[in-house]
């Protein structure tokens, strides 16, 4: 296993690694590069406050809402939610059908308030069509009137619909949650149930930074509103950016769904927030131009945050992470041995992509396709795997895959697939939590 790179700063940790150190002289070459990012963990001081938080609950109100005390369980668990924030926090409630209405302006905590949102979504049925649009920008400005600049300020939109009012169009929506993530608004989405979009939920949360959500039932529902209230209490650091540093001539392609700019130098990688102890790898595919045999060639990585956990101190001691290969020729670059750990994460973020993708082809009926790139990914896994038994078992899941996508799946089952997937690539557990520690 080649030895690990390691940026220390003040609580956050980056680690910096790379599948081979040799790279081709008289071709270009194509490596891998993982950068694992660990938030500080931080307990919680009872004399010291944490971030003030801001959040809007969007909660869809068409009539599918009414089936199976959707809408019902929908209230109770936003109830439960206003029920943890402090006096200082704030909160908004918007419901929508075809028209939108601002249940609770965006208000203070208080008692009083919490009271008054209980009386109002008492009155709240389901009924009409699904403005998803309209209702998620309102939310949105209902934040937007209490910006919290010192604190975490977030949209959980929830429908169980498609959008049929309004715009939507899934690129339009994607690019406007990016634009309000710029000005400090993020966005999250749980879908329930089986007629949503999953590719637009998935879609505007990474766009928006933010997480996404899959309720199969009314309980997980209740569940995900907690743990995304849960998560946004816990925020220890606030629009993590990592950077990465080439040279000229170097391409950089991200194998992971988090959003990525390119920039003068290299490329930027948004994560969004991170909560307390919270672990993220990223893996991105480098190629590298051809070179002169001995000469050497850097990717240098480092990071920002909005509390400085990731930012380089003054001294700049730990200010970088650098990982560096070596121009050899064909015969040394043959021989030389893979990082078996981060060969293991490229192919799992690979395969967890492809079923994503899969998910569609049934829909879609191309089922031969899916069957192919199954069975086409287990034979490269194999061929890798050399002696790996975590590799030679993805090999096979990927064959167990290859058969499963012959026939239609059911759509609840379509649905689970690509949350599970979705929440891996984003290196969240499969129901969709903060991955920390072994987790």
């Amino acid at each position: 296993m080649h030895k690990l790179n390691h940026l220390h700063l003040p609580g956050g940790v980056i680690t910096a690694r790379t599948d081979r150190r040799l790279v081709r002289a008289a071709a270009r070459s194509e490596r891998f590069l993982v950068i694992d990012v660990t938030a500080p963990t931080v307990e919680r001081d009872p004399s010291r406050s944490r971030p003030p938080v801001n959040i809007a609950f969007v909660l869809d109100r068409s009539g599918s809402m009414g089936g199976r005390g959707k809408i019902a369980l929908a209230k109770q668990a936003v109830l439960e939610a206003i029920a943890r924030l402090e006096d200082r926090d704030r909160f908004s409630v918007v419901v929508y059908d075809n028209e939108v209405d601002v249940v609770v302006p965006a208000t203070e905590a208080g008692a009083t308030a919490r009271r008054e949102a209980a009386q109002r979504l008492a009155r709240i049925d389901a009924r009409g069509s699904t403005a998803l649009h309209g209702g998620w920008l309102a939310g949105c400005e209902q934040v937007a009137k209490g910006l919290a600049s010192e604190g975490v300020n977030r949209a959980l939109l929830l429908t169980d619909g498609l959008a049929n009012v309004g715009l939507r169009d899934p690129d339009k929506l994607a690019a406007e949650a990016a634009r309000l993530r710029a000005r400090g608004i993020a966005t999250s989405t749980l879908g329930v149930g089986t007629d949503f979009d999953e590719e637009l939920l998935t879609a505007m949360a990474d766009q928006g930074g933010g997480h996404f959500y899959f309720a199969g039932d009314v309980a997980q529902m209740r569940d995900h509103i907690s743990s995304e209230v849960g998560d946004t209490l816990d925020v220890v650091a606030r629009d993590v950016v990592i950077h990465v540093r080439v040279p000229a001539g170097v391409d950089v392609e991200t194998l992971s769904p988090f959003r990525m700019e390119r920039v003068s130098g290299g490329v930027e990688i948004h994560l969004g927030d991170l909560v307390s102890g919270q672990q993220v790898s990223i893996a991105l595919m480098l190629r590298l131009a051809t070179g002169v045999i001995g000469a050497v060639v850097d990717a240098i990585v480092g990071g920002r945050d909005r509390e400085g956990w990731f930012t380089p101190t003054a001294a700049g001691e730990g200010a970088e992470a650098r990982v560096s290969w070596t121009y050899a020729d064909h015969d040394a670059n043959d021989v030389q041995e893979r990082d078996v750990e981060v060969t293991r994460l490229v192919q799992r973020l690979g395969m967890e992509d492809f079923k994503r993708r899969s998910v569609r082809m049934n829909r879609e009926g191309r089922y031969a396709e899916a069957q192919a790139g199954f069975a086409s990914m287990s034979r490269a896994i194999a061929a890798m795997a050399e002696g790996d038994e975590e590799l030679a078992e993805m090999s096979r899941e990927a064959m167990e895959y290859s058969a499963r996508m012959s026939a239609p799946m059911p759509e609840m089952a379509r649905k689970l697939e690509y949350a599970r997937s979705a929440n891996v690539l984003r290196q969240r557990t499969e129901d969709g939590k903060a991955r920390k520690g072994d987790a």
